[in-house]
């Protein structure tokens, strides 16, 4: 039996903090070749989640345990078509279907995510990520989550607004 406590959460929340990536995640699952991963995904305000999506039946569930989390979805050309506010005070559960375009934006000053998805995990097969969002370490990463934290409804995606002439 696993059972997580609010010290638990907390205990997450400053790992998170002291991460390179200000995110970190704790399983639940025994191993990623189970046939369902389930895990904690503890993040403070500042962290980047690069809006990608999963395969085709790989399916997101997530509820917010600690805070508030932003849920974005995207076109397949970097437009917001939705976006919802998710926080441990509203107990909303959301599930993203595999082949949506989506991005996290953890909100001040942290926030604790459950998240369940069908295994097994397979790093290369996991994600595919958009094009038009900028990779984790990139210089445009900071600006870019800057635009994604008051992104409207059709807004695109600043890397394709400022494209190259060719």
């Amino acid at each position: 039996m696993k059972f997580v406590t609010q010290e638990n959460l907390a205990e997450l929340v400053a790992k998170a903090g002291m991460a390179p990536r200000k995110r970190i995640n704790f399983n639940l699952h025994a191993e990623p070749g189970d046939p369902t991963n389930r895990f904690l995904n503890a993040g403070v305000r500042g962290t980047y989640v690069r809006p990608h999506r999963h395969r085709t039946g790989k399916w997101e569930l997530l509820t917010v345990l600690q805070g508030r989390l932003e849920v974005v979805i995207f076109t397949s050309s970097g437009e917001v078509k939705s976006r919802f506010s998710c926080s441990a005070d509203d107990h909303h559960l959301i599930e993203i279907p595999g082949g949506e375009w989506h991005g996290f934006i953890f909100c001040a000053p942290a926030a604790v995510v459950l998240e369940v998805k069908p295994g097994p995990y397979e790093p290369q097969l996991d994600k595919e990520f958009g094009q038009w969002a900028p990779p984790e370490g990139d210089p445009a990463a900071d600006s870019f989550l800057l635009w994604l934290e008051t992104a409207k409804l059709g807004e695109v995606s600043p890397r394709m607004t400022h494209r190259p002439e060719s």
